[in-house]
């Protein structure tokens, strides 16, 4: 996990971006955010699929289809390791062997531990919807080059943007200053501890059943296996 001093850092490197009056996150020891504990409503194993596809204030960032038996829904840290090793295994073969097949769609929601998580999705969907996605799994590629850097991250996040999604200094610092689109991922942010009860990242809920941390294929598998013998 990102030590509370590299949080420090980059909470403070942020704030000189977005000014006086921004948001500040600051993770306690174990990687969940402070508010988001005092907010968070005691997490059940399963929850009504119903509740978890209600609309949210953002548009789902997602994969696969819609009428899939399977939906996986991962709460997710921009800057969180274990979210980053998700993405690299095993979602790569969930994504061949199941969401590309039309057996599971994969939905990913914001639950930034630190400013700089935040910072990270939003950018993200500053790239355009088509985009999104895509950059995401590139930001998270890449995570060591930016997210777990000494020192200020911003320079390596902006060429990373640049490079990859054509996103000029001016509208890096014009898409980390929308304020309404930060205030709706701190909302999605806030349901998600509220209503289920989300305190760390990585958190998935397999058709409602919560999974939670680092787990393989077969423990995705075995929580899918009878969904899809339907």
């Amino acid at each position: 996990m990102v030590s509370n001093r590299t949080m420090l850092m980059i909470g403070g490197a942020i704030l000189t971006i977005w000014g006086v009056g921004t948001f500040y996150l600051n993770a306690s020891p174990n990687g969940a955010p402070e508010q988001a504990q005092a907010q968070r409503a005691p997490q059940k194993a399963e929850y009504p699929v119903a509740e978890l596809m209600k609309p949210g204030p953002l548009p789902e960032i997602s994969s696969g289809s819609p009428d899939a038996p399977v939906t996986i829904i991962e709460y997710s840290s921009m800057t969180c390791p274990h979210c980053a090793s998700f993405h690299k295994d095993p979602l790569p073969t969930l994504k061949t062997k199941y969401i590309d097949t039309g057996k599971v769609r994969y939905i990913i929601r914001e639950y930034p531990l630190d400013n700089l998580a935040a910072a990270a999705f939003m950018l993200a969907r500053c790239a355009g919807p088509e985009k999104t996605l895509p950059m995401i799994e590139l930001l998270y590629a890449q995570q060591k080059n930016w997210a777990l850097i000494e020192g200020s991250p911003l320079p390596a996040l902006r060429k990373i943007i640049k490079v990859n999604a054509g996103i000029d200094k001016k509208a890096f610092d014009a898409c980390l200053s929308d304020q309404k689109t930060l205030d709706k991922v701190l909302e999605v942010r806030k349901r998600g501890g509220e209503v289920f009860g989300v305190t760390s990242t990585p958190t998935f809920f397999v058709n409602g059943k919560v999974l939670k941390g680092g787990h393989s294929l077969a423990d995705f598998e075995k929580l899918m296996e009878a969904d899809l013998k339907k």
